[in-house]
Protein backbone atom coordinates (compact mmCIF):
# COMPACT_ATOMS: atom_id res chain seq x y z
CA UNK A 1 0.00 0.00 0.00
CA UNK A 2 2.54 2.73 0.64
CA UNK A 3 4.57 1.69 -2.29
CA UNK A 4 1.56 2.18 -4.53
CA UNK A 5 0.81 5.72 -2.86
CA UNK A 6 4.80 6.27 -3.41
CA UNK A 7 4.58 5.65 -7.31
CA UNK A 8 0.89 7.96 -7.53
CA UNK A 9 2.99 10.89 -5.51
CA UNK A 10 5.96 10.72 -7.94
CA UNK A 11 3.13 10.88 -10.57
CA UNK A 12 2.00 13.94 -9.06
CA UNK A 13 -1.07 12.07 -9.75
CA UNK A 14 -3.25 11.50 -6.16
CA UNK A 15 -5.43 8.59 -6.23
CA UNK A 16 -8.77 7.56 -3.73
CA UNK A 17 -7.32 4.53 -1.82
CA UNK A 18 -10.69 3.05 -1.99
CA UNK A 19 -12.09 3.62 -5.89
CA UNK A 20 -8.59 4.15 -7.43
CA UNK A 21 -10.04 7.41 -9.07
CA UNK A 22 -7.46 9.96 -9.81
CA UNK A 23 -7.83 13.68 -8.50
CA UNK A 24 -8.82 14.48 -11.48
CA UNK A 25 -11.65 12.33 -11.86
CA UNK A 26 -13.54 13.68 -8.67
CA UNK A 27 -14.45 16.83 -7.26
CA UNK A 28 -12.83 16.66 -4.06
CA UNK A 29 -9.82 14.52 -2.31
CA UNK A 30 -9.39 14.35 1.62
CA UNK A 31 -6.04 13.21 2.78
CA UNK A 32 -5.64 11.17 5.93
CA UNK A 33 -2.04 9.60 6.76
CA UNK A 34 -1.16 8.04 3.92
CA UNK A 35 -4.57 7.79 2.05
CA UNK A 36 -6.88 9.37 0.27
CA UNK A 37 -10.34 9.22 0.16
CA UNK A 38 -12.55 10.97 -3.03
CA UNK A 39 -16.43 12.85 -2.02
CA UNK A 40 -18.26 10.14 -3.86
CA UNK A 41 -17.00 7.41 -1.47
CA UNK A 42 -17.22 9.81 1.52
CA UNK A 43 -20.81 10.06 0.28
CA UNK A 44 -21.07 6.26 -0.05
CA UNK A 45 -19.89 5.61 3.62
CA UNK A 46 -22.30 8.44 5.08
CA UNK A 47 -25.01 6.26 3.27
CA UNK A 48 -23.93 2.72 4.33
CA UNK A 49 -23.21 4.50 8.21
CA UNK A 50 -27.23 6.46 8.02
CA UNK A 51 -29.02 2.77 6.68
CA UNK A 52 -26.83 0.52 9.25
CA UNK A 53 -27.14 3.07 11.92
CA UNK A 54 -30.58 4.50 11.36
CA UNK A 55 -28.88 8.13 11.80
CA UNK A 56 -31.14 9.35 9.39
CA UNK A 57 -32.30 12.68 10.48
CA UNK A 58 -36.35 12.79 11.53
CA UNK A 59 -38.13 16.11 10.63
CA UNK A 60 -41.07 16.25 13.18
CA UNK A 61 -44.07 18.77 12.86
CA UNK A 62 -45.25 19.28 16.31
CA UNK A 63 -45.89 23.13 16.57
CA UNK A 64 -47.17 23.96 12.64
CA UNK A 65 -49.63 26.94 12.20
CA UNK A 66 -52.67 26.34 10.70
CA UNK A 67 -53.10 28.15 7.32
CA UNK A 68 -55.64 30.93 8.63
CA UNK A 69 -52.74 31.17 12.00
CA UNK A 70 -50.13 31.79 9.43
CA UNK A 71 -52.40 34.71 7.55
CA UNK A 72 -52.80 36.63 10.71
CA UNK A 73 -49.01 36.46 11.35
CA UNK A 74 -48.49 38.07 8.12
CA UNK A 75 -51.37 40.40 8.79
CA UNK A 76 -49.42 41.92 11.37
CA UNK A 77 -46.55 42.32 9.06
CA UNK A 78 -48.01 42.96 5.57
CA UNK A 79 -50.11 45.90 4.30
CA UNK A 80 -52.01 44.52 1.35
CA UNK A 81 -51.08 41.89 -0.55
CA UNK A 82 -54.19 39.30 -0.24
CA UNK A 83 -53.20 37.30 -3.01
CA UNK A 84 -50.17 36.65 -1.80
CA UNK A 85 -51.23 36.01 1.89
CA UNK A 86 -54.26 33.55 0.13
CA UNK A 87 -54.56 29.76 1.12
CA UNK A 88 -53.18 27.65 -2.00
Amino acid sequence: MKECLNSTRKKGQLKCSFCGKTQDQVRKLVAGPGVYICDECIELCTEIVEEELGTEEEVEFKDVPKPHEIREILDEYVIGQDNAKKNP
